[in-house]
């Protein structure tokens, strides 16, 4: 007489540790293929050694805190924004190779695989700000603030890291290969992050270019760093108005850019994954 098979029970183990379960999936596959690493290791001190000792002579700041330490604040900024990139790549891949397939036919949430690599990728990139902070201490950045605004910037570069995955995950979720993903990230967050004042002050712009560059969202969260760091001199008085108030503006960028991004990059993942 064979034995009778019982189904396995399933059990509901909820929103978070499902998304942590992916989290630790996504590090494991870091862990595996430590090359990944390399834009929050070998690219930050790359363009920290670059920029402080090939160009930092040939950039005039004003900052009586010298070059080296403004360069700092333009760098973090630069590295945390390209947060959307690794979400993006990453889901992307996920996704071309089946593997959210595979997710939803399991009991979990489906919002589980959207936070979890939210999470891993905002882990990722906190790497970067580590490597950054330990490389600007040997170049001779210092942070000159109180504790408390030294711990509020390290906050805002979070949290716009945070608002950056939502638009990664919106491009990851819209295009159809990780080279598209290449293509489109490379011809859009290259430029923004240049196009501020992450490596050079904007007063010296040609007009056009300062207005462009002063309301870039970016360069409110760099000043807003660089201040909170007392790494920098006032701004100008004829600087726009998201440089005369950074903090605030920074806050207002990333609730905006939250706010507006997620609602519709939930909805392009659920409409790519559920075809």
């Amino acid at each position: 007489m064979s034995a009778t098979l019982e189904r396995p029970e399933i059990r509901d183990t909820g929103l978070l540790r499902q998304s942590m379960v992916i989290v630790r999936r996504n590090l494991i596959h870091i862990k595996r293929m430590p090359e990944m690493l390399m834009d929050v290791t070998i690219q930050p001190v790359m363009f920290v050694m670059l920029f402080a000792f090939v160009f930092g002579g040939s950039i005039q700041t004003g900052s009586p805190s010298g070059y080296r330490e403004w360069l700092l604040g333009g760098i973090m900024g630069q590295t945390i924004a390209f947060a959307s990139f690794v979400v993006a790549v990453g889901l992307t891949a996920d996704i071309d190779k089946g593997i959210v397939d595979r997710m939803r036919s399991l009991p979990i949430n489906p919002a589980a695989v959207l936070v979890g690599r939210s999470i891993s990728s905002l882990l990722h990139s906190s790497i970067g700000i580590v490597v950054m902070s330990l490389t600007g201490l040997v170049i001779g950045w210092r942070i000159r603030g109180s504790v408390f605004d030294a711990v509020l910037a390290y906050v805002l570069l979070l949290l716009w890291g945070f608002a950056m995955i939502w638009v990664g995950i919106l491009v990851g979720s819209k295009m159809r290969s990780v080279e598209a993903v290449n293509g489109v990230m490379f011809t859009t967050m290259f430029p923004i992050t240049f196009l501020a004042n992450t490596f050079a002050p904007t007063e010296n712009m040609p007009t056009a270019l300062r207005w462009l560059a002063e309301w870039n969202p970016i360069s409110a969260l760099v000043q807003a760093v660089r201040e909170l760091w007392g790494n920098t001199s006032p701004v100008a008085s004829d600087a726009a108005l998201p440089l005369q108030h950074p903090v605030l503006t920074t806050f207002i960028w990333t609730i905006g850019i939250t706010v507006v991004i997620a609602p519709l990059a939930i909805r392009t993942f659920r409409h790519r994954t559920q075809d």
